[in-house]
């Protein structure tokens, strides 16, 4: 039986080269945005018909979140892996965010891949599925007054707590934490750093394959991986 993944997130950037590559590779995939036009064209690129479930919704808001699960089990029975990759990050420091937006990213940063988690963890149980959590370069390492640091430095804990959780259940969690990556994502902090080395999305993606496909009984837990060239 085909494998069944949810990704949020999934309609640009990471989550839709993510999408697209399991795709090819058999899986019928779901996805979740907040845009419905952006899901809507993002689905018809892919020509994937019945194997590509989109669903619009607020990865933080925890009952999207469930109807989004719920939407997945009732059509496909079954949910093998899930991928935690809505996120998004302020320009400038903390001393200057508006704390509406801070809230706001917080949530959905972090309490965004907990709901997922949350309310899909009965479903991995049975599948002994996969999760993995965007995380990112700045997860491991600090920059002055970057709160979106913060945030995934908390996504990275958040991992290794939900691994310790359910490694007694033979589920597999990894959190993958990218460089500098070329996405819509650096639109928000005005453009990508100049001249600075880059990934692509589809490289990334790659990534969290190759954690998504190892063999039963193989849990990879901790993914970096930057542009050559990326020094911090």
């Amino acid at each position: 039986m085909e494998p069944v993944t949810l990704i949020t997130g999934g309609s640009s950037g990471i989550g839709a080269a993510t999408a697209r590559a399991l795709l090819k590779q058999g899986h019928r995939v779901a996805i979740t945005g907040r845009d419905a036009d952006r899901l809507a064209v993002f689905a018809t690129s892919t020509g994937a018909g019945d194997r590509l479930l989109t669903i619009a919704g607020d990865a933080a808001d925890e009952n999207h979140v469930a109807t989004a699960v719920r939407q997945v089990t009732d059509q496909w029975g079954r949910l093998d892996t899930v991928i935690a990759n809505a996120g998004y990050s302020l320009p400038g420091t903390l001393e200057d965010h508006d704390p509406t937006a801070m809230r706001a990213m917080v949530l959905t940063n972090v309490l965004g891949p907990a709901l997922l988690v949350r309310e899909t963890l009965p479903h991995l149980r049975e599948s002994k599925g996969r999760i993995v959590i965007v995380g990112s370069v700045a997860g491991t390492r600090n920059t002055p007054g970057n709160l979106y640091s913060v945030t995934k430095w908390a996504a990275h804990a958040l991992a290794e707590n939900v691994r310790l959780l359910v490694a007694k259940d033979r589920i597999g969690v990894t959190v993958v934490a990218p460089g500098v990556v070329d996405t819509p994502f650096w639109d928000e902090r005005g453009g990508s750093p100049a001249e600075a080395p880059t990934l692509t999305a589809e490289q990334v993606a790659d990534t969290i394959l190759f954690a998504v496909n190892q063999p039963e009984g193989v849990d990879v837990n901790h993914l970096v991986v930057r542009p050559a060239g990326q020094v911090n």
